[in-house]
């Protein structure tokens, strides 16, 4: 990004149940944004090395250039000249703090506000009133937890005009980035939390779904994870943790009322807006082994604010095959007319890495019980892809010795047979539940230029050897070894994202064997000029 381009970064923290956690939050400085971790891995010869993730301000200021807002123990003063690489601190909380209000809580509507007035004054520091530069104007919104409500209060319904005392405005928001913020509300064993209006002293009707839809300005149809149409959401990325059991906030009572399949406080289905980029990591809410103390975390948000090519990878699936005995008894059953009466859910586990690095931009495994799960009428409609994830790909971000210019990335992917049951009887004949139905890895090399994206692809079936040879071979491979995808195929109308059609590749993936459990499908990578 061109240094007259650069976007000042708002950072807005997550929610502070009690009053001594509002008050807490208050002395310190950047409110969580300067956490950062020491974690362990282990060398070849067993000994433990440390593994230090700075924080997401410090790698900022190193990675990026970027600088803080503060000077002299306070906000840098009004008419003061600020870069437009700076990070700023929303510090919505300070009018809660006992001292200053006497403990008094002010509404969504109230921050929706004040967010409003801070990007106003993060305006005139930086612009200095150039007019040229006030025109260009925008700000990264970068929120965890409920920071991410606050940030969309803002767009949905601050400069929509649809809140009290708004008026319809530019939001000067570039791109917002959430980490756990639980954009459908949160549930308590399987239910939406209450409003309890004046009794809750904690606020958590902040995440009942139907206020929500009151500060979203939404209808009472409407999703809750509906941007409503105020924000692109290709622009609006999502990092969601999977980790339950490391999240110890309430005495370590809401991991357990929550459960798998979240963070340990926001449900994975809950974390994310509609049709927004998202990715997920084995990172619970927030703490040590949180999701912003993380290099994953950092890596897809740098990656997202300043990267060079969005992709996306998705699975067609165009033939499934089940177990012989499921087999006839399904063929028996069409024949009649009848429901076969077999179900089961698949197991799809998936991962994405860029080349040199010992982190995964996106992580969702049967291992940690963040798989996703899809039955088998669903993995055979050929028009409704798989999702798997989205990335960012950046050539700031590529490791000096790669030895070539290309922007690689590798996918990991792997379907398990579920344990099929049979008129609401577990099917144990001839079969063993959690069986590997499939298994790819795609190493792609993505080369983006002023005219056009170049892909290269190698599929980790074509080059795995066994006694009798290669053990599947679906692409072609060059004298190299690299299958290349070629194919551009015509987008649709509705694939358009920020006006842009995206090059399209699909690599037939798996095989069809006779008699047995068995997948064939595509691979579908889509990519898009970014920034």
């Amino acid at each position: 990004m061109a240094p007259d381009m650069a976007r000042p970064i708002v950072y807005l923290r997550g929610f502070a149940a009690s009053q001594d956690e509002i008050n807490a939050t208050v002395a310190t400085p950047y409110m969580g944004f300067n956490l950062g971790s020491t974690k362990v891995r282990k060398s070849f010869d067993g000994e433990m090395i440390p593994f230090v993730f700075e924080s997401p301000l410090v790698r900022l200021m190193k990675d990026e250039g970027y600088t803080d807002c503060f000077l002299e123990g306070a906000f840098i003063p009004h008419d003061g000249s600020v870069s437009a690489k700076s990070v700023w601190i929303f510090r919505y909380y300070d009018k809660d703090e006992e001292v200053t209000a006497q403990g008094k809580r002010r509404d969504m509507e109230e921050w929706a506000a004040d967010l409003r007035a801070f990007i106003e004054r993060i305006k005139r520091n930086v612009c200095q009133g150039d007019p040229a530069a006030e025109a260009d104007f925008k700000v990264h919104l970068v929120a965890h937890s409920m920071g991410g409500l606050i940030a969309r209060a803002y767009l949905q319904g601050y400069c929509t005009g649809k809140l009290p005392g708004s008026k319809l405005c530019d939001p000067m928001v570039d791109k917002v980035f959430t980490y756990g913020t639980p954009h459908n509300g949160i549930e308590m064993q399987g239910v939406n939390v209450p409003n309890l209006g004046k009794l809750d002293r904690m606020d958590l009707g902040n995440f009942n779904r139907k206020r929500m839809k009151e500060y979203l300005c939404l209808g009472a149809a409407a999703e809750a994870n509906d941007l409503g149409g105020s924000f692109p959401p290709e622009r609006f990325f999502c990092f969601v943790g999977t980790n339950h059991r490391d999240y110890e906030a309430f005495f370590g009572l809401s991991k357990h009322a929550v459960g798998p399949m979240s963070d340990g406080l926001v449900l994975m289905k809950n974390a994310y807006v509609k049709d927004s980029p998202r990715a997920y990591a084995h990172r619970s809410h927030s703490g040590p082994y949180g999701l912003v103390n993380s290099e994953e975390g950092y890596q897809n948000l740098r990656r997202f604010l300043f990267g060079d090519v969005r992709v996306d990878v998705k699975l067609y699936v165009d033939e499934i095959t089940l177990p012989a005995d499921l087999a006839e008894l399904k063929a028996k059953a069409d024949s009649k007319g009848e429901d076969p009466g077999i179900r089961g859910k698949y197991h799809i586990s998936t991962s994405a890495r860029v080349r040199n690095a010992n982190y995964q931009l996106h992580e969702r495994r049967t291992l940690f019980g963040s798989e996703m799960l899809a039955d088998y009428d669903q993995m055979t409609k050929r028009d409704e892809p798989v999702y798997l994830f989205s990335g960012f790909l950046s050539a700031s971000g590529r490791a000096p010795n790669a030895g070539d210019r290309a922007l690689a990335f590798q996918v990991e992917l792997t379907i398990d047979v579920p344990l099929f049951e049979v008129e609401r009887r577990f099917w144990f004949d001839k079969h063993f539940d959690g069986n590997t139905l499939f298994t790819e890895t795609a190493t792609f090399h993505v080369r983006p230029s002023k005219n056009s994206t170049t892909v290269r692809c190698r599929l980790a079936s074509a080059t795995r050897v066994t006694g009798e040879g290669p053990l599947i071979k679906n692409v072609l491979a060059d004298d190299k070894g690299a299958a290349t995808a070629t194919e551009q195929l015509a987008a649709t109308a509705d694939e358009r994202l920020d006006g842009r059609v995206p090059s399209r590749y699909e690599i037939p993936v798996g095989k069809i064997v006779s008699g047995k459990a068995s997948m064939r499908g595509r691979l579908v990578l889509e990519t898009r000029p970014w920034s």
